[in-house]
């Protein structure tokens, strides 16, 4: 891939401007028409937004799921919107004429995402992803790469880059006023989950239904957050821990060093299997420190520049002067909700979107650096080569063959007739 994901980090982000300004459209109605594919927990969650009008900009135009008796409920539900038994049925009626949609919104197990993706595409359709962007790095920066030459928006629902308190500890980064920075720590272990969770399905927690457990299902919304706010580490040095507090085989908690250009260090901690969980994220500047827990952004400002203030000062115990400043807001809207609108713009109005598909590619990369550190022990360098993208292939392959099939006692829940976006999809505190 010649190093590819170089090309789809924050220089691949700038270019997502220009990507939405082919992708826009004149519509009578100015309503984008969307095919939902997938139409489990979070996809039936998007219908009934969707189908509601609660979403601006957007219309549900056609379902799809594999699931007889799902397919029977939908159409009792939404009468009038199409109800398809699989993607290539979807993509057949768009490409012969009979369906009219314009983007679809993928909400399939991980690993069909960017196949998904790229089909819609071919199709001639813009595509919304769930997060992960897929399983494999290769596969999703297949899809940013097609999507992007074709003149279609390819988005990821990380809905929690709408959080204010993230998005203001981002513009304070980014405007530079803290100066280069030092080092990060977050420690994200409330992503508490008991076995009857992971025993409610055969497909969770295996390398052949979700291709990972808490770093590809749970913690995805956090790298990427600290990839949107930090950008990109050069390296990382991972210990992702498998079946440590649960019966599965994927990992149940990991740890992560990164070092990031420029000389800044960072780590990153999650788990699935500790009660009470802690949400505490910490960055470290030359000119102060920014703190985030329990939905408030601490800001510590220094009053002078910490490496000026090293080598000036002749108190050998001396402190620089400080100041601080809180922050805390609240999401008025559920965050899936924002983005979806967000992308309704995009390809109406050429808008610059707010979670671009790059950022899925950026944080596929880094979680499929961790697990191939993991699996290697070595550290791994960023971006990655074409032999580290075929070596995470060849040892996930060997995961999945020798993966034993889960008999799990327990169904998922949802009801496609009572989805809504819970709480278990919002930021955690």
């Amino acid at each position: 891939m010649e190093r590819e994901t170089e090309r789809m980090t924050d220089a691949a982000a700038a270019g997502t401007t220009e990507q939405a300004a082919k992708g826009t459209t004149e519509r009578p109605d100015g309503l984008v028409n969307v095919a939902i594919i997938g139409v489990g927990n979070i996809g039936s969650a998007h219908a009934r937004a969707t189908g509601s009008g609660r979403i601006a900009g957007m219309r549900l135009g056609a379902l799809c799921d594999i699931d007889p008796r799902k397919r029977e409920t939908l159409s009792g539900l939404y009468p009038g919107v199409p109800v398809f038994a699989s993607a290539e049925e979807l993509f057949a009626a768009v490409n012969a004429g009979k369906l009219s949609v314009d983007a679809v919104i993928i909400a399939t197990p991980h690993r069909f995402h960017a196949a998904i993706g790229m089909q819609a595409v071919e199709a001639g359709l813009h595509v919304l992803s769930e997060k992960p962007a897929d399983v494999e790095l290769k596969k999703a920066v297949e899809l940013a790469r097609t999507a992007s030459a074709s003149g279609k928006l390819y988005g990821i629902m990380f809905n929690q880059r709408t959080d204010p308190v993230y998005a203001r500890a981002r513009e304070i980064i980014k405007s530079g006023e803290l100066g280069a920075f030092k080092r990060s720590s977050w420690v994200i272990t409330n992503w508490y989950r008991t076995q009857a969770y992971y025993d409610s399905g055969d497909w969770r927690a295996t390398w052949n239904g979700e291709g990972g457990g808490v770093l590809l299902n749970q913690a995805p919304h956090n790298i990427d957050l600290w990839l949107w706010m930090l950008g990109m580490p050069e390296s990382v040095l991972a210990f992702c821990h498998e079946g440590k507090y649960h019966r599965i085989d994927v990992e149940d908690e990991a740890t992560i060093y990164a070092e990031f250009p420029g000389g800044g260090t960072g780590v990153f901690v999650t788990s699935t299997g500790e009660a009470p969980g802690l949400n505490r994220l910490e960055m470290a500047f030359e000119n102060g420190r920014l703190i985030i827990e329990n939905g408030v952004l601490s800001v510590l400002r220094l009053g002078v520049p910490e490496r000026r203030f090293c080598f000036e000062c002749q108190d050998c115990y001396a402190l620089p002067p400080l100041s601080e400043e809180r922050f805390s807001a609240r999401e008025t809207r559920d965050g899936h909700e924002l983005i979806l609108e967000d992308f309704a713009s995009a390809v109406t109005n050429g808008t610059e979107l707010l979670s671009p598909g790059s950022a899925g590619v950026n944080e596929l990369a880094f979680s499929n650096a961790c697990y191939l550190s993991s699996w290697t022990g070595e550290r791994v360098i960023l971006p990655l080569s074409d032999n580290d993208c075929r070596r995470f292939s060849s040892i996930l392959e060997e995961k999945r063959n020798s993966e034993a099939k889960r008999n799990c006692p327990g169904k998922d829940p949802k009801d496609p007739a009572n989805a809504a976006y819970s709480e278990r999809w919002k930021t955690r505190w």
